[in-house]
């Protein structure tokens, strides 16, 4: 019986992660493209870099933590890839997509720097950051329901990673509602939690909640 394009479309996990890798790369390195050193011109003596230092505190800032945030949606897609033996079309098109909203990070994060203390700006990055964790979840139930995991994946291990998921954006959520006191608490907590990821766990409370 022949075949249909969409049944042998989009089968292969290793061009996705390839794809991946090479946006992610991008995207952490136009984030840090944006800190400019400042102009000799400008410069005269000491006191006059440290405040032209200081005037860059937030590019910084927001540096630390976009990449933080590539880091860790790049590290939850590489576990969820790791865990299938193959791909589908649909599934591709579901990495794509998660793609497209990484690939808006670097302009979510000069938007933030540029206006920190907007909660605009920083109500754009967290939606941003709330589209990538959609798209992740989303590739995570398709896999399920179109019985793309390895036969070795139990339950236990699915369960986890999207405890993960739905609990990270939590976290995230009640970072972003913090810009209703300050938008520099917002973005304190947010790299927090994403500290607590990154070097998991250190912090207690927070052990609990991410484990």
């Amino acid at each position: 019986m022949e075949k249909s394009y969409n049944e042998i479309a989009g089968k292969s996990i290793e061009r996705i992660a390839a794809l991946s890798d090479g946006l992610f790369a991008i995207a952490m390195t136009l984030i840090v493209l944006e800190i400019h050193v400042p102009e000799r011109t400008e410069i005269h003596t000491e006191r006059d870099l440290l405040a032209a230092l200081a005037l860059l505190s937030p590019r910084l800032l927001t540096y630390l933590l976009s990449f933080l945030t590539i880091g860790i949606f790049w590290n939850g897609q590489q576990t969820q890839l790791n865990l299938l033996r193959r791909a589908d079309r649909d599934l591709t098109w579901l990495n794509l997509a998660f793609l497209a909203i990484a690939a808006v990070m670097p302009f979510s994060t000069e938007l933030l720097a540029e206006f920190i203390t907007f909660r605009t700006a920083l109500l754009f990055y967290w939606i941003n950051i709330l589209l990538q964790g959609l798209a992740l979840y989303m590739t995570l139930r398709h896999a399920k329901r179109a019985g793309l995991f390895k036969e070795d994946v139990s339950p236990p291990v699915y369960r986890a990673i999207e405890q993960r998921i739905v609990v990270a954006q939590t976290l995230y959520a009640v970072g972003a509602a913090l810009c209703l006191i300050n938008t520099y608490w917002s973005i304190g907590f947010i790299v927090l939690v994403q500290l607590n990821y990154a070097i998991a766990p250190r912090v207690p409370l927070l052990s609990r909640l991410t484990t």
